[in-house]
């Protein structure tokens, strides 16, 4: 028997290791065909700041590590980093500028750049990969584990974000391993195990300003297993055990920003000068909390956060500290201002709290949905289905499930409070957002199916004539189980294998397909400014197109790529084939954003609107619709012949 254990989860292994190399070569396409995306404009060249120039005055509201680590192997490039221009020198927070002066105006390389910087994000995305694997692992064995991995591995939406240099893959490997870890300790409460959860914390926290609702996360879980311990144990042990549980969240927590968050960004503002800190700190946060405490009086409210964090860095010790607080400060900020998108045939401020439940259901591919659903309906029957049996004692049931799955309970408390969050967040710009929810999902769900497919109904055995044929009937319905998640496995790995390496653009068969995704919704849901390199190679072919103005989003640079034969182009400038330039390239998240109706409390100047061209192209009724263009680059640039 150990034996055959072994050689099992050697093959399962094997089957890993397939999963990863598929899910690195589709990633490595679309990494080396996608232009830069309007993000990585920006993060570029802050993460080569901090690794080169250890100086953190680029993108403070974004924590370092991926940005970091996607620029170790630019290092080995010596790109020129333009530190002599105003844009470093005396601008605030000038990251677009940077990344504009850095990759397009400095003699580098742009595209050899932005290739390079990928690789690490692609690895880190393909150690989530194993990292969902063996969380997995510990609760459902060596083979269904290979579930949720799959799922993780073969994922439209965590291909198309896990090879560019942005945040938010690296978030769901932070709160993962994060939640890892402080499971492990709950399970194991060892002095080794407390590290461990601390150091993971810390790790968690500079991946993204999300990852601060692992606090939350961890009060609720130990209040919970608290209020247990009150319910089943003595007035003595009831205090012992919440002294205990509220020291190791104090050594969690400091062990995190103590020994992690701290010393990187000691590292990483070590060359930023103070008074340059401090300049920048106190214009970043001059509207926050109603704008500066006037002289002689007292912060009220939530500026004394702001006046706090101006304050500390102006201390040589405190200033690291100053540079995190500010992102999340800034995080905050910008969550309540909100952003103008276009959702579902409007101009909005926010999608509100549907945003996110409906871009699941449009951009999770179908066969994922069906075993997402088909888990959760299974679940809550069970959950029926117990509380009938035990007459309602919901409390009891609760506490028995937290003392035997404490990793579940864990898990499904995260889901409930990020997506909570999410949808109540007025910053709606894309699906990636709830990555880090995702390995949740996909391992509780593959939790769901292995107790579906295995579970026997032995209260069909009445007596030893029917047992062999309750035994057969059941082990025909576990085949047949087992051969729909096949199918589905099958399906999902054809309709990804499809996709690619359009995976940005991904959106199921509800959603109207790869193609026509942008009817419900854009930005980093469809069009980021993927599709330049596509466009360049269109442009080579076509001899006949001598001229083209462009009207381009996104973080490449269309004249860096095409040359003189680009001419910067908007909707205010008119018809360009009046100045004798008979081809027109538009993003299409540029062409929703003009043409399509304004929601309430939204406004449009006139000439911005397109409307020469919808008089010249009118487009066909129906939401989301723009004027049909004659020639289509990728998924996202649409070009017309005037």
């Amino acid at each position: 028997m150990p034996i055959l254990k072994k050689i099992s989860s050697r093959f399962a292994g094997i089957t890993l290791a397939l999963i990863c190399i598929v899910s690195f070569g589709l990633m490595l396409w679309a990494s080396r065909t996608d232009s830069a995306i309007d993000d990585e404009l920006a993060h570029i060249p802050a993460g080569y700041g901090y690794v080169h120039n250890l100086d953190y005055r680029l993108n403070p509201e974004h924590p370092p590590l991926v940005k970091a680590l996607a620029m170790l192997p630019v290092l080995f490039l010596n790109p020129t980093f333009p530190t002599q221009s105003d844009a470093w020198q005396n601008q605030v927070n000038a990251q677009w500028n940077m990344g504009t002066q850095f990759l397009y105006e400095s003699g580098n390389d742009a595209n050899a750049i932005i290739r390079t910087a990928r690789i690490m994000p692609i690895l880190l995305t393909i150690l989530t990969i194993i990292l969902v694997y063996f969380f997995a692992r510990r609760l459902m064995g060596a083979w269904w584990a290979l579930l949720p991995a799959f799922l993780f591995g073969l994922s439209p939406t965590v291909l198309a974000h896990g090879h560019y240099v942005t945040t938010d893959v690296g978030a769901a490997f932070g709160i993962l391993l994060g939640t890892y870890f402080f499971i492990r300790f709950i399970e194991s409460p060892t002095i080794k195990n407390l590290w461990l959860a601390g150091i993971a914390f810390g790790i968690a926290q500079v991946t993204k300003f999300s990852t601060p609702l692992l606090v939350p996360l961890f009060i609720f879980v130990l209040l919970v297993l608290w209020i247990r311990d009150i319910v089943t144990k003595s007035h003595h042990d009831i205090w012992r055990a919440g002294w205990r549980y509220l020291k190791s969240l104090i050594f969690i927590f400091l062990i995190g920003y103590a020994c992690i968050v701290y010393p990187i960004y000691f590292l990483f503002t070590f060359n930023y000068p103070i008074t340059k800190q401090v300049s920048d700190t106190t214009f970043i946060l001059n509207s926050f909390g109603s704008g500066p405490t006037p002289a002689g009086q007292m912060c009220r409210g939530t500026r004394c956060l702001a006046d706090l964090t101006i304050w500390m860095a102006k201390s040589p010790i405190l200033r690291p500290v100053a540079q995190y607080a500010l992102g999340i400060l800034m995080v905050l900020q910008r969550a309540d201002g909100g952003n103008t998108i276009y959702f579902m045939g409007h101009i909005v401020g926010s999608g509100g709290w549907i945003y996110f439940p409906l871009l699941y259901l449009l951009k999770e591919p179908l066969p994922t949905l069906i075993i997402v659903a088909t888990a959760l309906i299974l679940a809550l029957w069970w959950m029926w289905e117990k509380a009938r049996a035990s007459h309602w004692h919901i409390a009891h049931n609760i506490f028995d499930y937290v003392s035997v799955n404490p990793a579940e309970f864990t898990m499904i408390s995260f889901i409930v409070l990020y997506w909570g969050y999410s949808m109540h967040s007025t910053l709606n710009i894309g699906i990636r957002h709830i990555i880090p929810t995702v390995p949740f999902i996909y391992i509780l769900s593959s939790g769901v199916w292995k107790k579906w497919i295995m579970r026997f109904d032995l209260s069909r055995i009445t007596s030893a004539q029917n047992i062999v044929a309750t035994m057969a009937t059941s082990i025909v319905a576990s085949f047949i189980k087992y051969s729909i998640l096949v199918f589905l496995l099958v399906w999902l790995f054809c309709e990804t294998l499809f996709t690619a390496p359009y995976f940005l653009s991904y959106f199921n068969e509800i959603g109207g397909g790869t193609m026509n995704g942008y009817h419900y919704v854009t930005d980093s849901n469809y069009d980021w400014g993927q599709d330049l390199l596509r466009f360049r190679a269109w442009v080579n072919i076509h001899p006949e197109v001598d001229k083209i103005a462009v009207d381009y989003f996104g973080g490449s640079n269309p004249k860096y790529e095409l040359g003189a034969k680009e001419i910067d182009w908007s909707s205010s400038k008119g018809n360009p084939a009046d100045e004798n330039i008979h081809w027109l390239a538009v993003s299409v998240n540029t062409l929703e954003g003009a043409t399509q109706p304004l929601g309430e409390g939204q406004t449009r100047n006139a000439n911005d609107s397109y409307s020469w061209l919808t008089a010249l192209r009118p487009p066909a009724p129906g939401m989301g619709n723009v004027p049909s263009p004659d020639f289509r680059i990728g998924t996202s640039i649409f070009v017309y012949h005037l």
